[in-house]
């Protein structure tokens, strides 16, 4: 049973900046993947950024230069820093870590900008 846990989030004005943290721990397998989701309220969840297990980072269009996701090469543990946010980056954020058995989610952290 792999457990993912969420830290990070809160409450920022528009144009101000948030940084999440998530670690993955019990696979008995490598975690190749690990990335960020949200759902914004009244959406379904989208992906916003995902990095592999050697760093190569794939991003959401409307993030792109605002959110930078970063991991350690071999750790399980992922950090996105999110700059210059907007109202509409407001929702509950995952995380998600895939070990090629499996895809494990955290429960989430709330963001909330205010404009």
């Amino acid at each position: 049973q792999v457990s993912v846990e969420e830290s990070g989030g809160g409450t920022v004005q528009t144009g101000g900046s948030l940084e999440l943290s998530c670690v993955a721990s019990g696979s008995r397998f490598s975690i190749s993947t690990m990335g960020w989701y949200r759902r914004a309220p009244g959406k379904t969840r989208e992906r916003v950024a995902v990095i592999t297990y050697d760093g190569r980072a794939v991003y959401e269009d409307s993030i792109k230069g605002r959110f930078t996701i970063s991991r350690e090469r071999g750790e399980n543990a992922v950090h996105m820093r999110m700059d210059n946010l907007r109202p509409e980056d407001t929702g509950v954020y995952y995380c998600n870590a895939a070990d090629g058995t499996s895809i494990s989610w955290g429960q989430g952290t709330q963001v909330t900008v205010s404009s």
